[in-house]
């Protein structure tokens, strides 16, 4: 995005800035049905933002209503994909336009730091959405090679109504990752962003209206996982969710649609994701600078965060040396500070979760600490593999350190978890980490650095980690069209009397 401004700068902007806090459905803020409102907050200072729309099941009816309506008479589903491409696009550029407003707004409402907000978040929503607008109409669909007296076509159609429900974690990326493709394939949305992160999505629905995507076709309803998320879940006319969060929240999903019209669901959920270093790993200061932004960045409060270092004997205390040295370039402090890396944890109740597993008796090698919101980057050396910091989702900037000897020790111990996001190997044998990728029940395996691959590769994991689909690449359109078989008979009635 450029040039950072300066802390000062940030403050002016932030100072200045006007929340959105209604619910946006049929292309007009609107508060929610109950009159009811909650309030959202500044994780760094605990100082209340706004008051937003606490929507509950009638707000969800409404939109759903809307939605359909929107879908149904072709506004937007039936547009020309070269027009939806034009309308996506010219969000994308009032995206960009606006680029530093969201940026600000993002990090006050999450505690996200401004550093990753103008250099990582912003910048990579605008261009996921610029590259799902430019697929749109370079999807192309199929004939089956059938009889000579046949044609059959194979067509993808949008599903229809969807829910999108996200996470607080990346709320304008994952936002994106979402309506991207749903949007593209000409799905009507209904979007629920985290009751802690709402005002972002809300600021995007309007520049949304702004750029052209007709009333109906892109709804917001903030609010709880109650009174929002599963009344979507649940509904008989909604006809797809997309999820992502925790992975005990994500279970919930089958069973409303399983109680529900068995509407399609893909998820994608938690991670205990393992880093590997082997003991003839290369560059280690280069390795100790990827493990400690894998672990890190985001202040941990990421899926697919390094939050368990597997690493062998012979190499480890070189390797540690070099990330303690690698976490000074991390501190910590006012999100809103473009220095920081590290800011604050999103909630209250997120917080006392992290410090939790800040257990007394721990070999901490770094950290440990944390205060008034903020948990410092922390390294504890553990023995027991059973233990809580080992096999929990922490969500947290905490790397748990485990000891092997041999590479067959290193992969089992990876694949040890009801886990499987993401997973990193760091070997500079060509044949051992092709194995080892191959081996490590994981969706993402990078090779010498961490990584989730980019726009162009599907992300999502395996076992407790999501199932239904995957965000990002082509394989995204997937899990928001249905596949319909066309069969055209060409026989003519003179073909059937000459047989």
């Amino acid at each position: 995005m450029g040039d950072l401004l300066t802390h000062d700068e940030y403050k002016a902007i932030a100072a200045n800035l006007t929340f959105p806090t209604q619910a946006f459905v049929d292309g007009r803020f609107r508060p929610a049905v109950s009159g009811k409102t909650f309030e959202t907050t500044n994780p760094a200072t605990g100082a209340v933002l706004a008051k937003v729309a606490s929507c509950g099941p009638e707000d969800v009816e409404i939109a759903v209503a809307k939605a359909r309506d929107a879908f149904e008479d072709g506004r937007w589903s039936r547009l020309h994909p070269s027009a939806r491409k034009e309308i996506l696009i010219r969000l994308a550029k009032l995206l960009k336009r606006n680029a530093r407003e969201l940026a600000v707004l993002e990090s006050l409402d999450s505690g996200k730091t401004i550093y990753d907000c103008e250099q990582v978040d912003v910048p990579e929503t605008i261009h996921c959405l610029t590259w799902h607008a430019e697929l749109i109409d370079k999807i192309y669909e199929q004939v089956s090679p059938a009889s000579d007296n046949h044609v059959a076509m194979i067509v993808r159609e949008a599903v229809g109504v969807v829910g999108l429900v996200l996470p607080w974690n990346f709320p304008l990326l994952m936002l994106a990752w979402k309506i991207g493709p749903a949007l593209a394939a000409g799905n009507s949305v209904i979007v629920k962003p985290a009751k802690e992160t709402t005002l972002t999505a809300l600021r995007v629905a309007e520049l949304a209206m702004e750029a052209g995507i007709p009333a109906g076709v892109f709804n917001v309803l903030p609010g709880g996982g109650a009174e929002v998320g599963e009344p979507l879940g649940k509904h008989m006319d909604v006809d797809m969710v997309s999820f992502t969060g925790s992975t005990e929240t994500g279970r919930r999903f089958p069973r409303y649609s399983a109680d529900s019209n068995l509407k399609e669901v893909t998820l994608e959920m938690g991670g205990k994701n393992p880093a590997v270093v082997l003991d003839d790993a290369e560059n280690i200061d280069r390795v100790a600078a990827h493990i400690v932004n894998g672990a890190f960045w985001n202040m941990g409060e990421n899926c697919s965060a390094s939050s368990r270092l597997i690493v062998q004997r012979g190499i480890k205390d070189e390797l540690i040396k070099r990330m303690i040295a690698h976490a000074r370039e991390w501190p910590m402090g006012d999100p809103l500070d473009p220095k920081n890396r590290v800011g604050a944890l999103v909630s209250k109740s997120h917080y006392d979760k992290v410090c939790a597993y800040l257990e007394k008796g721990q070999t901490y090698l770094l950290g440990g600490k944390a205060k008034d919101g903020f948990v410092e980057p922390t390294i504890i050396d553990v023995a027991d593999r059973d233990a809580k910091v080992v096999r929990e989702e922490v969500f947290g900037p905490v790397l748990s350190v485990l000891t092997v000897d041999s590479y067959e020790e290193a992969i089992a111990l990876a694949n040890d978890t009801e886990y499987g996001l993401a997973a990193s190997i760091y070997t500079a044998n060509g044949k051992r980490a092709i194995r080892g990728a191959r081996a490590i029940r994981a969706g993402t395996v990078t090779v010498n650095c961490f990584g989730e691959g980019d726009i162009t590769t599907p992300f999502g994991g395996f076992k407790s980690s999501g199932f239904g689909g995957r965000d990002n690449g082509i394989h995204a359109h997937d899990q928001y069209t249905r596949i319909k078989t066309i069969w055209i008979d060409l026989t003519d009635d003179a073909d059937e009397a000459v047989a």
